[in-house]
C-alpha cells in the first residue's frame, strides 16, 4: 500500500503575536495556552511531518494537571490517560534485589500515577487540541534567520520567507536556533555514558505494573511498560541504559545481552521495535530570555533521562509562558522555571551519578542506605512528590 502523500504546507502568515520555533510537546503545549487565551501564535517546524518514535514514554501527575489547567472539563488529560498506561510505582533493584519502591498512589493529586505513553501519543492529544482552537502546525518552515529591533522580531527561512512577531520563542531543542540568536550561554558538560534507548516486546519477570530502575556496575538500566504492540507474544517495554559503548541502532541480540547482564534471568526479548543512542549532557541555558527572543524546553535545559523528567519540564515551560505572554509578566518565567531546571538537572545528575557508580564502596553504601531510607514514609513521599514534579506547582 504506497504511504499517504503529506499535507500541502499551510501558508506563512507574514505578522503574529508571537513566533513558536519547534512543534514538539513544549512547543505545541506553548501554542495550546496561548490560543486558549486568546493570543495570536504562529507554530513552525522544520520537519514535513512529526516524529512516530516513542521517544519521551512518562507523563507525570504535575503535567497531568496543567492539561487540566488547559481544559478543566478532563477531557484533555483522560484523551491522554486512554492512550496510555498509569503505573503507580517505581521500584529500585540492584541486579535482581530489591533496594526501595517509590509509590504514587498516596500523592495529593487526581493523577497519582505515572503515565506510561510514547510522545507521539502526547503531541498527537496537544495537537488536536491546538485544531480545536483554530490553529496547527506550519511545516516545513525551516528558521535561518533571526533579527530582533525595539519593535519586534523578524524571522527568515531557507525558502527566504519572513514573519514579523512581537515575541519568538525557541522551542527547538538543545540545538536552538533561537538560543544561538541570542548569544545566551548555555553552561554544563555531557556525560562520558552513552544512553540505549530500545523499545522491546518481551517477557519480564517484575511484570508490567511498576517502572524498574536497575542499578549495577555495568550502569544504569529503566524498564518500563508501554501501550500497545503487534499482537504476538510478549508485553511492550522500553528500555533506557548506559552504555560505554554501543551501535548506533542497538539491534535485539545487543538489547538481550545487555539485560542478561544487569537482570540474569528476567528478560526475553522477543521483538525490537525501535532503538536509538545517544549522548546526554546536563545543560542549563544562563537566561531564558534577551529582549524579545524567549526559550523553554530542551532550547533552556537538558539532562539525564533519570526519572523521565525532561518532556515534563517542557510542557510546564510552555504553560507557564503561555501564561505568562498573556498576562504581559515575562519577567515572572524566568524568575519561575529556570530554578526548576537547575533543580530537575541536579536530581536527574544525582541520580544518574548514584546509579553508575562502578566504586564498590560507593555501591555497598548506596545498596545498604536506599532501603533503610525507603521505609520513612516522609521521605518515599518526597522522592514520589519530586519525580511526580508535584513540588513545582
Amino acid at each position: 500500500m504506497p504511504a499517504s502523500p503529506l499535507p500541502l504546507p499551510l501558508p506563512l502568515p507574514s505578522r503574529t503575536a508571537v513566533a513558536i520555533v519547534g512543534a514538539g510537546p513544549t512547543g505545541l503545549a506553548l501554542a495550546v495556552t496561548l490560543a486558549e487565551a486568546g493570543v495570536d501564535s504562529v507554530l513552525l517546524d522544520r520537519q514535513a511531518e512529526g516524529a512516530n518514535t516513542s521517544r519521551a514514554a512518562v507523563v507525570h501527575a504535575r503535567t497531568l494537571e496543567v492539561l487540566d489547567e488547559l481544559d478543566p472539563s478532563g477531557a484533555l488529560s483522560a484523551e491522554l490517560v486512554g492512550r496510555g498506561i498509569p503505573v503507580s510505582r517505581f521500584r529500585i533493584r540492584d541486579g535482581a534485589r530489591l533496594l526501595a519502591a517509590v509509590p504514587f498512589d498516596g500523592l495529593p493529586t487526581a493523577h497519582p500515577y505515572a503515565l506510561m505513553v510514547p510522545q507521539y501519543e502526547t503531541e498527537a492529544v496537544l495537537l488536536a487540541r491546538l485544531r480545536a482552537l483554530g490553529g496547527d502546525v506550519h511545516r516545513p518552515y525551516e528558521v535561518t534567520g533571526i533579527a530582533q529591533d525595539p519593535g519586534g522580531v523578524t524571522l527568515t527561512t531557507a525558502t527566504g520567507e519572513t514573519l514579523r512577531a512581537d515575541h519568538a520563542v525557541g522551542a527547538d531543542g538543545m540545538h536552538s536556533v533561537v538560543r544561538e540568536a541570542t548569544g545566551i550561554g548555555f553552561a554544563g558538560s555531557a556525560y562520558e555514558e552513552s544512553f540505549v534507548l530500545a523499545d522491546v516486546a518481551m517477557d519480564w519477570a517484575p511484570g508490567p505494573q511498576e517502572v524498574s530502575l536497575a542499578f549495577g556496575a555495568a550502569g544504569l538500566t529503566v524498564v518500563a511498560p508501554l501501550p500497545g504492540g503487534s499482537g504476538g507474544p510478549g508485553t511492550r517495554y522500553r528500555v533506557v541504559a548506559t552504555v560505554a559503548e554501543a551501535p548506533a541502532e542497538p539491534n535485539l541480540a545487543f538489547v538481550q545481552g545487555l539485560l542478561d547482564e544487569r537482570a540474569p534471568g528476567q528478560a526475553r526479548v522477543r521483538a525490537l521495535v525501535w532503538s536509538s543512542r545517544f549522548r546526554v549532557h546536563h545543560r542549563v541555558a544562563d537566561r531564558y530570555r534577551a529582549g524579545r527572543l524567549l526559550l523553554a524546553g530542551d532550547a533552556a535545559h537538558v539532562h539525564s533521562p533519570a526519572g523521565g523528567q525532561g518532556m515534563n519540564t517542557g510542557i510546564q515551560d510552555g504553560y507557564a509562558l503561555g501564561r505568562a505572554l498573556a498576562t504581559g509578566n515575562l519577567d515572572a518565567y524566568e524568575a519561575t522555571r529556570r530554578p526548576v531546571a537547575l533543580h530537575v538537572v541536579a536530581l536527574t545528575d544525582r541520580m544518574t551519578r548514584i546509579a553508575t557508580t562502578r566504586n564498590p564502596v560507593l555501591r555497598a553504601v548506596r545498596n545498604t542506605a536506599l532501603p533503610l531510607l525507603a521505609r520513612i514514609p516522609a521521605l518515599r513521599g518526597r522522592l514520589a512528590t519530586e519525580l511526580a514534579e508535584l513540588n513545582y506547582r
